[in-house]
C-alpha cells in the first residue's frame, strides 16, 4: 500500500554550517568588536538539540539573532525550526544568553492535529502516530500527495518533510 512519513527534521549538518558561519561573521563584524558575542549548538541526545546565543546586550542578542537568521536562510534551513520564544538570561556582568531549542520530531499534540485534519478532509488516507514521525497510508498515490498538499496549507507554522514515500 502506499505511504509516506512525515517528520520534523532539520538537516543538522547545514544547521551546524549556518552556526559557523554565523560566528566568523560576528568574529569580523566592527559592531561585534571587543565583545562576547557567539553562537553554540549543542546535541545532547537526538531528539534534544539547542542553540545557545551570547551578548553583551539585548540590542546586542537581537544582531546575533538577526545574523543567524541570515546564515540560515543562504544555508535553506527552515527557521521554523527553532524557537525564539525564551527570555534572555543574565550572566556575570553584562553578559546575556539566550537558549533556543531546536525542533525535531513530531509530538503527540502536533501528531493528533495530523490525523483529526486528515480524517475531516474525507481523503481516503488513514494516519498513524509512529514515534517522532507520522505515517500516513491510503490506496491512491494522488490521494497521499492531497494530503501532502493539505499538512503543508494547513500547518503552516511546523517545518513539516515527508519521507519515504512509497508507491
Amino acid at each position: 500500500m502506499p505511504s509516506f512519513d512525515t517528520v520534523i527534521q532539520p538537516d543538522l549538518v547545514e544547521l551546524r554550517n549556518a552556526v559557523d558561519q554565523a560566528n566568523k561573521e560576528i568574529g569580523t563584524r566592527f559592531d561585534f568588536k571587543g565583545s562576547s558575542a557567539l553562537t553554540e549548538l549543542a546535541d545532547r541526545s537526538a531528539k534534544d538539540r539547542e542553540l545557545t546565543l551570547y551578548a553583551d546586550s539585548d540590542f546586542q542578542l537581537q544582531q546575533v539573532r538577526d545574523v543567524l537568521l541570515a546564515r540560515l536562510a543562504k544555508r535553506n534551513v527552515d527557521a521554523r525550526f527553532l524557537d525564539f520564544s525564551g527570555t534572555p538570561q543574565k550572566l556575570g556582568g553584562d553578559r546575556l544568553r539566550l537558549a533556543v531549542p531546536v525542533k525535531s520530531g513530531v509530538d503527540a499534540e502536533a501528531a493528533k492535529k495530523m490525523q483529526g485534519l486528515l480524517k475531516a478532509s474525507k481523503l481516503k488516507v488513514q494516519a498513524a502516530f509512529q514515534g517522532d514521525a507520522v505515517r500516513v497510508t491510503g490506496a491512491k498515490r494522488d490521494d497521499l500527495q492531497a494530503a501532502m498538499a493539505l499538512l503543508r496549507r494547513e500547518l503552516a507554522d511546523l517545518p513539516l518533510s515527508f519521507d519515504n514515500f512509497r508507491a
